[in-house]
């Protein structure tokens, strides 16, 4: 009820050898085994996105790999176009809908009578289910809850189903029982179970094809789909956050900052009401659950791993593997900011900046805020600016709306330039500077194309961007690379605009900037590295066989660089 994923069933899609996406048939398809099956929420190939074009990458860069694509979406509403053109080693795209409409009468055309029991083992099965809850949240322990999918929810091995345990008066008179802390009404206390009941019957109730290795893009539902199938087939596990997931849907959930963390136990403390405690503890305990099963965790940046661990993920198999970019793409991009140098000390203070805005027109990534930025600005004398947005529109109108209404209020019309869904690349060498105003970010890939173009970022200090343009960055060799933008607190209108005046108020300190986003990029961000490490941490972790003479993957070696 509160995110995208609330119970489902899966409608598979199959890929001709032109890599159309084609529709489902009456007959069961049969699907290829594939080296990586990538288990996605709502993206790739049907959205476009950051993550989108991250396993976009993943799969063009390594042909040499086969690839089945498991994407998790809400109902048979949603995009099922294929976006990006499937290459020839993805054998498969299968999507898994978890609203309950899409799988009715198979989750609700169950009883309890079918579960084959006397009311005894009805009310033995209740406290098995409680006790198995506690075992994960009390100490950790995943292996009851293991057992009980093994037994009543994995297609291949289910005794009964598990989910008609549900409407036996035995199991609700053991949770009354057993939860008293729920503090819900019998009814509501049903229907929230009931919701995930469901949600875990759209994951883990079918067979998912085989693959070496199942490579989760996300905690959650992704995350827990990829865990059941590695577990099912005997393969391997590996999660890559881009995103703290758990973060980000409790902080949703609450309308909270964005910013802020979230820990373990903040469902059990927070002033919530009960609903809401109860899908904070889905969301936070599902993460808990899966965590253990990843032979490998990897982030995008070094902090995430730290507030990772806070929600239960295990330091030991984390590391990091940023975003990367082709360099080569930007360097007609690069030498244009490099001849636009040369104009801006020739024509002083004349000179007209013009700032960028890269990003969806959607509250959490704060153009309001920057707008309020662009008239301190003014204020301070700093008429020669002009700020181009791009980027859809038409996600959340009101906020649009009222985007539009604070320019005119501001009498900033002549200061801005609102463009819409453009290609970004084509327009990179236009702009002098990147403004990103962001409450929550992984590690953009905007800021790497800017980086690439040469083009300094001030950007908030969410996620990995601090890491990206703010930090002291080492090479290999030990070089130390100093930033190419600056930080500052999401939400600080203020500190946005000194950001902004800090890097175009002094020549010198941009021309240093520009080199240095360029330099880190070079050094630190290349694309054939990162796929490298992909490419060793799938064979490896699949068991696959090795190409060339690549090193054996371990775990202080897969990120390109020490970050």
């Amino acid at each position: 009820m509160y995110s995208i994923a609330r119970s489902g069933k899966k409608k598979p899609r199959t890929l001709s050898p032109a890599a159309a996406i084609e529709p489902a048939t009456a007959a069961k398809p049969v699907y290829e085994d594939v080296d990586v099956a990538i288990v996605m929420e709502s993206t790739y190939p049907f959205l476009k996105g950051g993550v989108s074009a991250v396993v976009h990458d993943i799969v063009t860069h390594n042909p040499d790999l086969s690839y089945g694509i498991i994407h998790i979406t809400w109902d048979s509403d949603a995009p099922l176009t294929d976006l990006y053109g499937m290459p020839s080693n993805v054998r498969w795209v299968r999507t898994v809908f978890l609203s309950m409409d899409e799988h009715r009468q198979d989750f609700q055309g169950v009883a309890s009578r079918d579960l084959g029991m006397t009311a005894p083992e009805r009310e033995a099965l209740s406290h098995r289910f409680f006790d198995a809850l506690y075992a994960l949240s009390e100490h950790g322990d995943v292996e009851g809850l293991w057992e009980l999918i093994d037994e009543g929810m994995n297609e291949r091995t289910r005794q009964y189903p598990l989910w008609a345990l549900l409407g036996s008066r035995e199991f609700m008179q053991t949770l009354q029982d057993r939860m008293p802390q729920l503090n819900l009404s019998l009814a509501n206390s049903f229907w929230t179970l009931r919701n995930f009941f469901s949600l875990a019957y759209a994951v883990l109730g079918e067979t998912m094809p085989r693959a070496s290795v199942y490579h989760a893009h996300t905690t959650g539902y992704a995350s827990l789909l990829g865990a059941a199938a590695a577990r099912d087939h005997n393969t391997s596990f590996l999660l890559t956050e881009h995103n703290l997931y758990v973060r980000d849907t409790v902080n949703t959930l609450l309308d909270r900052n964005m910013a802020l963390s979230i820990t373990a136990e903040d469902y059990r403390t927070f002033d919530v009401t009960a609903e809401q405690r109860a899908w904070m503890a889905w969301w936070t305990e599902m993460g808990r659950f899966c965590y253990p099963s990843a032979r490998l965790i990897t982030y995008l940046y070094p902090s995430a791993i730290t507030e990772a661990a806070r929600l239960g993920a295990d330091m030991d198999k984390s590391v990091v593997v940023p975003n990367g970019m082709v360099i080569a793409e930007f360097d007609e991009k690069f030498r244009a900011r490099q001849d636009a140098l040369a104009k801006m000390e020739a024509e002083g203070p004349d000179y007209v900046w013009h700032l960028v805005y890269i990003a969806r027109v959607v509250p959490i990534k704060g153009l309001l805020d920057l707008l309020s930025s662009m008239e301190i600005l003014r204020d301070r004398g700093y008429p020669n600016l002009h700020l181009d947005v791009l980027g859809p529109t038409e996600h959340v109108p009101e906020y649009y709306e009222a985007c539009l209404a604070k320019i005119d209020a501001l009498g900033l019309n002549d200061h801005v330039t609102i463009h819409g869904t453009v290609h970004v690349r084509d327009m990179l060498d236009q702009f002098d500077l990147l403004v990103l105003p962001s409450y929550n970010e992984g590690q953009p890939i905007v800021i790497l194309e800017a980086m690439a173009a040469g083009i300094p970022t001030v950007g908030s200090d969410v996620g990995g961007v601090a890491q990206q343009i703010s930090d002291n960055l080492t090479t290999a060799d030990g070089r130390v690379i100093g930033p190419c933008g600056e930080t500052v607190t999401p939400g600080n209108v203020q500190q946005m605009a000194d950001g902004i005046q800090a890097v175009i108020g002094n020549l010198a300190n941009y021309a240093s900037y520009a080199a240095n986003a360029r330099t880190r990029v070079q050094e630190l961000f290349q694309m054939h590295e990162v796929m490298s490490s992909y490419n060793q941490i799938y064979r490896a972790l699949g068991d696959l066989p090795v190409i060339g003479e690549a090193a054996p993957v371990r775990g202080e070696e897969l990120a390109p660089v020490d970050l």
